[in-house]
């Protein structure tokens, strides 16, 4: 199959980035089982590496510049334009109120889904091989990661200071900085891969105590694959993607400082990898598009009627926690 795929991010992206990993990662599975691959994106991309073919975006109109031959066309950014060949749409954060998205749109969790009157769902999935797994032997409960964009409040680095504070805990923030006179909170700023994986064997365990609904959270499953349990809020996908097995969910902050505060690790890291091995590898997730591409180039729609936001509340609303 000749699938070609339109983003208009740097990929792979060096630092951060969530929507360019997951494209990389899909284009890598899908060259690595005979599938020709192309991306129509910026002329800085670099996947001539992983046997996929890139195509800069040299045109306003970059339709024209979709080769006659694809088989489907592959968009993880919503467009306006008409596109003649067969084409699907990953939707990887939440629609605004009024957004109408088309027929053959894929939703990253079932809840993110629901959310947009749609079942039409493939988890994201890893490359596993970028998440090296060393079995973890200590029953350690100190040190924690805040792993999202920091400067974003529906992530919530705020209730994560606080409790590490107020527990005499550390925390360490990647994906930005904040201030605190506390010795225990450490702002790590924007990390490489290497970087952050030597971070995540460090720590205990994630803190992801969201206040919106998180279409999925792909820095959930990166935790995950190094070992890590995850402590999160019960918005989105969060009860979807942690497991009594592989974390905790907390409906309040009082909830969440409780978990923080524990004097041990309970969880089995090796279970915990896993998990993300048999549900969200790079595998798994090409073997769903696969089953999407040829429902859509068999002329099938994917959605009866056009995806929307359905909550009645802006999706970047602050809910409770």
């Amino acid at each position: 199959m000749k699938v070609l795929f339109y983003h208009s991010g740097s990929i792979p992206v060096k630092k951060y980035g969530g929507t360019e990993r997951i494209v990389y990662w899909l284009m890598k599975e899908l060259v690595k089982r005979g599938h020709e691959i192309l991306l129509l994106g910026d002329p800085k991309s670099s996947v001539e590496k992983i046997g996929a073919r890139l195509i800069p975006i040299s045109h306003e109109d970059w339709r024209q510049q979709i080769p006659s031959d694809v088989d489907i066309v592959h968009l993880f950014e919503p467009t306006k334009l008409e596109i003649k060949q067969p084409h699907l749409l990953t939707v990887e954060g939440n629609g605004q109120i009024g957004e109408i998205f088309p027929k053959n749109t894929v939703f990253v969790s079932r809840k993110h889904a629901e959310n947009h009157g749609s079942d039409a769902v493939v988890y994201n999935g890893m490359d596993l091989s970028e998440y090296p797994f060393k079995v973890r032997r200590w029953q350690a409960w100190d040190s924690f990661i805040f792993l999202a964009k920091a400067s974003w409040k529906v992530k919530n680095l705020r209730h994560c200071i606080d409790v590490c504070r107020s527990s005499g805990k550390n925390l360490y923030i990647a994906g930005g900085r904040a201030f605190s006179f506390s010795p225990r909170i450490h702002s790590m700023g924007m990390l490489d891969q290497k970087q952050k994986n030597d971070l995540l064997m460090k720590v205990d365990a994630l803190l992801f105590p969201v206040r919106w609904h998180e279409p999925f959270g792909i820095a959930i499953v990166e935790a995950m694959a190094m070992g890590l349990p995850v402590i999160g809020s019960s918005y989105g996908s969060l009860p979807e993607l942690i497991t009594k097995e592989t974390g905790m969910i907390c409906k309040d902050y009082a909830e969440f400082s409780d978990a923080v505060s524990k004097e041990r690790n309970v969880f089995d890291a090796g279970r915990i990898r896993k998990y993300v091995e048999d549900k969200f590898s790079s595998s798994v997730m090409a073997d769903n598009y696969l089953a999407y591409y040829k429902k859509v180039t068999n002329g099938e729609t994917i959605n009866k009627t056009n995806p929307q936001w359905k909550l009645p509340d802006p999706p970047q609303t602050l809910l409770h926690f």
